[in-house]
């Protein structure tokens, strides 16, 4: 015996339920007040800790925004953001615009901010020397990651993009080396579905996933 762990087997049941879990994550806008259950997102930041990274870099930053002048401080920035990007739309398209659900910062009792170490000294640089942008991609493959595991429990999460990000950087007060990546909403969804919301709301429908692929 030599203690060396056996790799799981993963069969056509969980083939079917993985499946399932990346069909049914939805980008969640509507939220329950009610709290996560005590040591749950440490639960899924531990997990998203174990996504691949560049060099084994490891370069994701995790802020849990509890403090409510913080949470105000994105929340107007927010405001600002949205404004602006409406004013970037005319006609039938503006109007859609500004029905839109776009964040949920009001009710998600969990906020995180996701950030890049960009001087992290992990991983000596190893991969990165022509695609130093690869540190970034390690950061959005652990978001990744952290949704997936979150859906896995029930829960929900957002992605709040419509922010400007050196006021969010600022106002969480993080090293300059730091680079913000996204700011995730986590709570339990109002309602489940299948569709994406801009799909439900008229936006854009999803295309279908021969067009992205090229062959040469």
């Amino acid at each position: 015996m030599t203690g060396k762990p056996e790799p799981p087997t993963f069969g056509p049941e969980f083939s079917a339920a993985f499946r399932d879990l990346v069909l049914w994550r939805r980008d969640v806008r509507r939220f329950e007040a009610r709290p996560l259950p005590d040591g749950l997102v440490e639960r899924l930041v531990a997990l998203a800790c174990h996504a691949p990274s560049v060099g084994n870099s490891q370069p994701w930053r995790f802020v849990h925004v509890e403090d409510p002048s913080r949470r105000a401080a994105v929340r107007a920035s927010f405001q600002r953001a949205n404004r602006e990007a409406l004013d970037g739309y005319d006609g039938e398209a503006r109007a859609l615009y500004a029905q839109l659900k776009l964040e949920g910062l009001d009710l998600a009792p969990v906020q995180l901010a996701v950030f890049a170490d960009e001087v992290t000294e992990r991983g000596a640089g190893l991969g990165r020397q022509t695609m130093p942008e690869t540190l970034r991609y390690s950061v959005v493959g652990a978001i990744h990651t952290l949704w997936l595991a979150a859906r896995a429990e029930g829960v929900g999460v957002g992605w709040v993009s419509i922010l400007e990000p050196d006021v969010v950087t600022a106002a969480l007060d993080v090293p300059d080396s730091w680079t913000f990546i996204a700011y995730l909403c986590l709570g339990w969804p109002v309602e489940e579905h299948l569709d994406p919301e801009l799909e439900r709301a008229g936006w854009q429908a999803r295309a279908d996933s021969a067009g992205f692929v090229l062959r040469r």
